[in-house]
């Protein structure tokens, strides 16, 4: 059952709360697939707080909570311009990442964020929005596929010493 959900924008002072919460999602994601050794190594880089101050002070980067109740359900993290990771089209928005607390998985979160990424790059009339995800994460993967998503491309991800596959996605919105 679908739950009713709220968006909303993430404030430069709620880093503690967004990394905490990115740290959790990222774990409960992948841990039980990868290294712990590896999981860590990649964590004491990617979630510390300077880190997300830089990303939620970016101008092209834009941070949203997904809220159930007034609770944190799961968040989205959208790029544009020049703080795409890969392209760096302005004609494009990139999903860098979306998660959802376990405890609300299955319950249409995800489906929920991602419909507000595609509604916020046709309201920005963009002509594609893309991502990448985990070759291994053939759930998201087919998620993707089922919302109109369509493989273009790959490009590495190190977690820790394992030098993994992420696929680019993407879905096109507009034509010319």
């Amino acid at each position: 059952m679908a739950l009713p959900v709220q968006i909303k924008r993430v404030a430069a002072s709620d880093a503690g709360t967004l990394l905490l919460l990115s740290r959790q999602t990222f774990y409960d994601a992948f841990l039980h697939r990868n290294k712990r050794e590896d999981m860590d190594a990649y964590a004491a880089t990617a979630f510390i707080t300077s880190r997300f101050e830089q990303e939620l002070n970016n101008p092209d980067s834009e941070f949203y909570y997904a809220m159930v109740d007034d609770a944190i359900a799961g968040y989205i993290k959208l790029n544009y311009r020049n703080a795409q990771t890969d392209l760096q089209d302005p004609n494009a928005l990139e999903v860098e990442r979306i998660y959802v607390l376990q405890q609300y998985q299955g319950q249409q979160i995800g489906k929920h964020l991602l419909n507000f990424a595609i509604q916020t790059a046709t309201e920005n009339n963009l002509k594609y929005i893309w991502l990448g995800v985990w070759d291994q994460n053939t759930r998201a993967i087919s998620f993707y596929q089922r919302n109109g998503f369509i493989q273009f491309g790959s490009h590495p991800f190190v977690l820790g010493k394992d030098k993994q596959t992420d696929v680019l996605m993407k879905k096109v919105l507009n034509r010319d």
